[in-house]
């Protein structure tokens, strides 16, 4: 059985998640789970939980805790990571700061200035990992949940030998909820999606084999499906495609949505919103924790759409699966930069991870993406080379921050920060 690593476990609702997949996979359920973090009070909930879940379950894997990361990765198969490198208390910068001169983010973790300081501040650890991996279990697979996504995966391919691919939601959590919107059940879509992490476009969204996009032109003129997922829908009428990641986080990826107030208040969108979500989160969720553990509430759940575990059963029992995962463009996506960071669809069975060959994207679709790119490749390059001036340029050139703000006034905003 394989031996799996949690960096960052006591993110406690997400491994929480993994684990339940795992352990309700055949095949997975008897492996060796070691869970790693540097807050021991979340660490050991959320092991008690996993041991709770495995005698509830009757499985037979091992789960061990640690507050020594050499020790969690030692002999590792697959590792999993989903640190927050500084918490709260640096998602309030990411947040706060910006505002004051006036770039309104939603979510501020992927893109834009809090996305490019969240990369700052994350990158340096996760190469850390790298490195200790490189040591210990130099053929394991990381499997990168932390965002900002793409900066974070083009680093680790850039400056690592390490195995790695970056996993996200977003990409099948969108399908279900375009399934929503035009009332089609879940297992009869199809589709085709590529991009960047938070951008990607269905290329093809099907029912029962059909184009679905006519149906869900239709299903946008109905004010309640419509207000649900504003921000997106105004870029699938003026795009022609409808992108992955939420209204929340896509309101930040353009120029359109957040240079006023009014605006922000148009796209129901509010500016800061994951920073009062994160911060009101952590205590309901780890009381419904110790409710599961004390069996007042049901600890079993039906598995998630997560990638991690069906990745690590395909590799582990070559069974050919298909996701969609962040790797680099080696030609994947080709009117993207080569060598950037892309969600492909991917192949993966027991000879390893297999990206899919997309070609062009749609012009203005390749177009919208692409200022994102230039941010993140500014970024990675600031980050690598500990170059300040292009932490500065790739601010500069981020199609909100832009939008907003002159050259001088970003550049005292990124001083400050």
């Amino acid at each position: 059985m394989p031996k799996i690593t949690f960096i960052g476990a006591g993110s406690a609702v997400f491994t929480t998640t993994l684990i339940n997949d795992i352990l309700n996979t055949p095949g997975l359920a008897d492996s060796a789970v070691s869970l790693m973090d540097i807050d021991e009070e979340r660490l050991l909930l959320t092991q008690k939980w996993c041991q709770t879940l495995v005698q509830k379950l009757n499985a037979g894997a091992k789960i061990e805790a640690t507050l020594d990361r050499k020790r969690a990765l030692e002999g590792a198969d697959y590792v999993i990571n989903s640190i927050a490198v500084g918490a709260v208390k640096a998602l309030e910068c990411d947040i706060e700061i910006p505002l004051k001169y006036g770039v309104e983010q939603c979510i501020g973790d992927t893109i834009g200035p809090g996305g490019v300081f969240r990369a700052l501040r994350t990158v340096p650890a996760i190469l850390d990992i790298c490195s200790d991996m490189q040591q210990l279990c130099p053929d394991a697979w990381l499997l990168n949940y932390s965002n900002p996504m793409a900066m974070i995966t083009w680093c680790i391919n850039r400056a690592s030998a390490i195995k790695c691919i970056g996993l996200c939601h977003s990409i099948q959590g969108t399908a279900e909820e375009l399934a929503g919107y035009i009332g089609a059940p879940l297992e009869q879509i199809n589709y085709w999606a590529a991009g960047i992490n938070h951008l990607s476009w269905y290329l093809k969204y099907e029912w029962n084999g059909k184009n679905a996009y006519p149906l869900l032109f239709q299903k946008m003129n109905d004010p309640e499906i419509y207000n649900k997922d504003r921000v997106r829908f105004d870029i699938m009428r003026c795009f022609g495609h409808f992108v992955s990641e939420s209204s929340l986080h896509m309101s930040e990826y353009a120029p359109y949505f957040r240079r006023t107030k009014e605006l922000v208040e148009q796209t129901n969108c509010k500016t800061g919103y994951y920073l009062d979500l994160y911060k009101n989160s952590r205590d309901p969720h780890e009381e419904r924790l110790k409710q599961e553990i004390a069996g007042a509430v049901d600890i079993i759940k039906a598995k998630s759409q997560e990638y991690a575990s069906i990745i690590i059963y395909a590799l582990e029992q070559n069974a050919p699966v298909s996701i969609n995962a962040n790797v680099m463009n080696s030609g994947l996506i080709t009117n993207l930069p080569k060598d950037c960071c892309v969600e492909v669809p991917c192949l993966i069975d027991g000879s390893g991870v297999h990206p899919c060959f997309v070609g062009d994207l749609p012009s203005q679709c390749a177009a919208l993406s692409s200022n994102s790119v230039h941010v993140q490749e500014l970024a990675v390059k600031g980050i690598i080379e500990r170059d300040r001036e292009a932490i500065f340029q790739a601010i500069m050139l981020d199609p909100l921050t832009s939008s907003v703000l002159p050259l001088r006034r970003i550049k005292a905003m990124v001083d400050e920060m």
